[in-house]
């Protein structure tokens, strides 16, 4: 069994079917942690949902974007911020119908997880306070971690930052196309969501996946506008 980490798919079913290819996924025995956001962006959220369900061992994060998706499943709710993010394309995939199953899926979803020490969640966490203390606001939306393993990315400090051996982190788009290593945070995020690609990391051996350019998969979609 191979263990893997992906980050933000937003809508883009064909790079994770890029990502699973390249890796060689096994949907029977490999392990999955998905940090989030399926939702939003690129035109094919429910059919990228459908894909994660044939995986048999998931360990499937809540995001944002997936919160919001979620409040118009239960209650219909449709906020502005997330229709002007994304969300559009995520009602048009659902035909503005909700799916029973996938929101059962996104009610299931993990605020983090934790295995062997190694930590994976949304966006971020305050590393100064037991991760129990934290709400799933801080796991949906603080970038603050990430922005201190950028800073110290840049200036070459490697420092540890959490009592985790390791952190798993989406949300935060990177522009290298690849993930970034600093100081035991790993940022996943490489932009699928907007103009980048989508990365997937085997969590042993390091070695990581990425689609194409994402645009590139979808000729003449426009996709999310702006980041926030």
């Amino acid at each position: 069994m191979k263990r893997f980490v992906i980050g933000d798919i937003h809508g883009a079913r064909k790079a994770l079917l890029q990502c699973f290819e390249q890796s060689g996924f096994d949907y029977e025995t490999d392990l999955l942690i998905c940090l989030g956001d399926v939702c939003d962006g690129w035109p094919e959220t429910k059919a990228a949902v459908d894909e994660l369900l044939k995986v048999k061992n998931l360990h499937y994060i809540l995001g944002n974007h997936d919160y919001l998706a979620l409040k118009w499943m239960q209650y219909g709710i449709r906020e502005d911020v997330w229709l002007e993010q994304g969300g559009l394309a995520t009602l048009q995939s659902y035909r503005e119908k909700v799916n029973t199953h996938h929101k059962d899926f996104f009610e299931r979803a993990l605020p983090y997880f934790i295995l062997e020490n190694k930590l994976f969640v949304h966006a971020g966490f305050n590393p100064l306070r037991p991760i129990e203390e934290q709400t799933l606001n801080d796991f949906l939306w603080d970038r603050n971690l990430a922005r201190i393993a950028i800073d110290f990315y840049n200036k070459e400090i490697d420092a540890p930052l959490t009592v985790y051996d390791e952190v798993y982190l989406g949300h935060t788009p990177i522009t290298s196309g690849k993930p970034l290593h600093s100081c035991g945070i790993w940022l996943m995020d490489t932009g699928a969501g907007w103009s980048g690609v989508l990365s997937m990391m085997d969590i042993d051996t390091k070695e990581f996946f990425t689609s194409d350019p994402v645009p590139s998969l979808y000729p003449g979609i426009e996709g999310r506008k702006r980041i926030t």
